[in-house]
């Protein structure tokens, strides 16, 4: 009876034992796997050639804002020095690294974000809503259905109610002059997430996705855009004329950009010793591009004009054989939702092709753009 006690005790102690090795292997295997993934990562996103100056003091701290931009509003790309163009996507591959990096700083904790989409989108809705709750904010989606400016309440009395509840408002509208009037009568910062006007939100990706590609000086690089002259190209040749690229663009004759941005674009280039080339030629623009950028033909709200601009636009599907006068490592960008007509599926879904990077990057730009704007 003796032996078999102490055999039940031996067997107790050896499963314990096993039990023990176990979990210490696992635990093992657990911090070496979090270990590749940081040496890993360590190589993910090297764009400035150094530490940030985001992140000083090591990862672990979470990015600080641009603080030149707290308390303001961000309408076009337009409303921002070069420097602060600089600091904002710097700022962004920052808090790309800090939180791919496995960070879980939640320093938005009760700030809430009012998201006005009169116009659907993928991209917008689901960036800023993950960017917010991943840094814990709150957002809140406001359709059409939630909401009408101007129509069911004075664009004013909508400010005014808004900034009551949330710390910073997001509208994206039709008109750009909408936008404007809420940012005019709100009492926190409001962010032009697209108008008829502007997207700026896209140029800070479109931007950043460059970076990743060339290096954090884009300086003498050629950006090539061919398609419709809309809010998309106008805030994108704001951008990369700020930051010294060439520029060269082909539109129908009956869809050029906005004279007025043309002409600002113009200086700010001409002011860096580059250039502007505005064609109705694709081949033309996208000849030695480093950067070919097409975006939808159709926008929405546009849908009765269609058959129209579809005849119009004839030739300029940006194809292989298009690229081929592009430079040798030209890179292709669309905003999405993308439609054949406009790209080939051999570009599209091309080593060529940086759309979907360039998708991801919607979002660490609009948080860096609400970072800064809220003054942390």
């Amino acid at each position: 009876m003796r032996s078999l006690f102490l055999c039940c005790h031996l067997l107790a102690f050896v499963l314990f034992v096993s039990n023990m090795a176990t979990l210490t292997a696992r635990a093992i295997d657990r911090n070496l796997g979090q270990l590749t993934h940081q040496k890993k990562f360590q190589s993910f996103l090297n764009i400035s050639g150094g530490a940030s100056k985001f992140t000083k003091g090591g990862a672990s701290k979470f990015p600080k804002g641009v603080k030149s931009l707290n308390g303001r509003n961000l309408m076009s790309i337009a409303d921002l020095s070069k420097e602060e163009l600089l600091e904002l996507l710097e700022l962004s591959a920052a808090l790309k690294a800090h939180y791919k990096g496995g960070a879980t700083d939640r320093p938005l904790i009760a700030k809430s974000i009012a998201m006005i989409f009169q116009k659907r989108s993928t991209r917008t809705r689901v960036s800023t809503e993950t960017g917010m709750a991943l840094m814990g904010g709150h957002p809140l989606f406001l359709g059409p259905g939630d909401i009408q400016l101007g129509v069911s309440e004075t664009m004013l009395d909508t400010a005014k109610v808004l900034s009551r509840f949330n710390s910073i408002i997001l509208a994206r509208v039709f008109d750009h002059k909408d936008v404007v009037e809420l940012a005019e009568h709100a009492e926190v910062p409001v962010i032009n997430a697209l108008s008829d006007m502007y997207h700026p939100l896209q140029t800070l990706a479109d931007l950043l996705t460059l970076q990743e590609q060339f290096g954090k000086n884009l300086e003498g690089l050629t950006v090539s855009w061919v398609g419709d002259g809309n809010n998309v190209l106008h805030d994108l040749m704001i951008g990369a004329a700020k930051l010294g690229m060439n520029i060269q663009i082909a539109t129908p004759d009956a869809y050029p950009p906005n004279e007025g941005v043309l002409q600002l674009t113009r200086q700010i280039c001409e002011a860096n010793g580059k250039k502007v080339m505005l064609s109705n030629d694709p081949i033309e623009a996208v000849t030695n591009a480093n950067v070919v950028v097409t975006d939808t033909w159709v926008s929405m709200g546009q849908e009765g004009k269609a058959s129209e601009k579809l005849r119009d636009f004839q030739g300029y599907q940006v194809t292989i054989e298009m690229m081929a006068h592009a430079a040798a490592n030209a890179v292709f960008l669309h905003c999405l939702p993308r439609h054949k007509e406009e790209v080939s599926d051999e570009v599209f879904y091309s080593e060529k092709s940086l759309v979907f990077p360039e998708a991801e990057n919607r979002m660490w730009t609009v948080m860096a753009v609400i970072v800064s704007l809220l003054g942390y």
